[in-house]
């Protein structure tokens, strides 16, 4: 855990109840211990709130992908339609018309 050893984590106990005093001590490690749950606890929320934000980016893009599955279904729809309006529904008709014409 960051490089530091048996020996270190010592000399740094040592110094530390020096500087602090054995009453002042189990105090101040009672709180270090209560910040760093609160940093574990914010980190792990933190973390939990970007795992929602991924999820909801893969919902977003699967409904940005059926819209685009509707549009194009629409479009080739309208182009049918448009193809089936400009077929004339009685071909036969431009015919008689012109035998009709040249019989008369």
């Amino acid at each position: 855990m960051f490089g530091i050893g048996a020996p270190e984590m010592i000399l740094i106990l040592a110094i530390a109840l020096i500087v602090i005093g054995p009453k002042n001590l189990p105090a101040l490690a009672k709180s270090l211990g209560r910040a760093f749950g609160e940093f574990k606890k914010a980190t792990s929320e933190l973390k939990d709130s970007l795992e929602v934000n991924t999820e909801l980016q893969d919902v977003k893009k699967a409904f940005d992908e059926m819209n685009e599955d509707f549009r194009e279904t629409i479009d080739i729809k309208s182009k049918l339609v448009d193809e089936v309006e400009s077929v004339s529904p009685y071909p036969d008709d431009e015919n008689e018309e012109n035998d009709v014409a040249k019989d008369g």
